[in-house]
């Protein structure tokens, strides 16, 4: 996502764990030709970096036109057994950090009429094995920025919220996860990410990607039966 803004032109602050990751990032926007490109290391299971990342980025490009928050912390494709732990962690990364630097960005978001891009899954509309700890991350998302969205609109604020519906999306990450386990479609993150863009620079309440993962969304409700069966027999598994 960071390349197709920076071929855009823009000026953009990004942010992960990984210095090293982030500092070759920022190289290639730079030589894509973003105005600016700066990096900032952070870790969104530390409850003051959620904060930190969104000061340096007004600190540093004076305000904000868009904020795209798109990361997730690991968590293992298994059966759940118990870790109450993890799952509380995997909340905080997931989703009390974005409702936390949502807030942080409002007062730039709205002096500059701008939009908040929330990156959510298909795992947040519909239930699904292996990722009850991440499927309720999603939940929490969707339900938290719908109703803030509501929220918005009647106070007649500026921000925009765009929630963005995605599909199994082939990162390598997804894909390592995934392997061998299931025989769903993967499709690209590149595509994936211009769509992400596309639907926050247009200020859309939705994007579901791959298209046809809104039809799958509504099945869930107008044949659910068929639905769990279609879930549970997508998957190579034996008790």
């Amino acid at each position: 996502m960071a390349y197709h803004y920076a071929s855009f032109g823009a000026q953009i602050v990004i942010t992960a764990r990984r210095e090293k990751v982030l500092q070759q990032v920022v190289e290639k926007c730079l030589s894509l030709g973003a105005q600016r490109a700066l990096y900032i290391a952070a870790d969104m299971g530390n409850e003051s970096d959620p904060d930190k990342v969104i000061d340096f980025a007004l600190e540093k490009l004076g305000g904000l036109d868009y904020v795209v928050l798109n990361h997730i912390g690991p968590s293992p494709f298994s059966m759940w057994e118990g870790d109450v732990e993890h799952t509380r962690w995997l909340m905080k990364v997931n989703f009390f950090s974005y409702i936390q630097m949502a807030w942080r960005a409002m007062a730039s978001l709205e002096q500059n009429k701008g939009s908040l891009v929330i990156v959510s899954s298909l795992l947040g509309k519909m239930s699904s094995p292996f990722v009850a700890p991440y499927t309720s991350t999603k939940f929490a998302l969707n339900g938290f920025f719908g109703a803030l969205h509501h929220e918005l609109a009647m106070k007649k604020s500026n921000v925009s919220i765009s929630i963005c519906t995605l599909g199994l999306i082939d990162t390598e990450s997804a894909m390592e996860k995934v392997r061998d386990v299931t025989n769903v479609p993967a499709y690209p993150a590149t595509d994936a990410a211009l769509n992400i863009i596309m639907t926050g620079a247009t200020r859309q309440r939705d994007l579901f990607y791959p298209w046809f993962t809104r039809g799958i969304a509504l099945s869930e409700d107008w044949f659910p039966f068929l639905t769990d069966y279609f879930i549970q027999n997508s998957y190579n598994y034996s008790p």
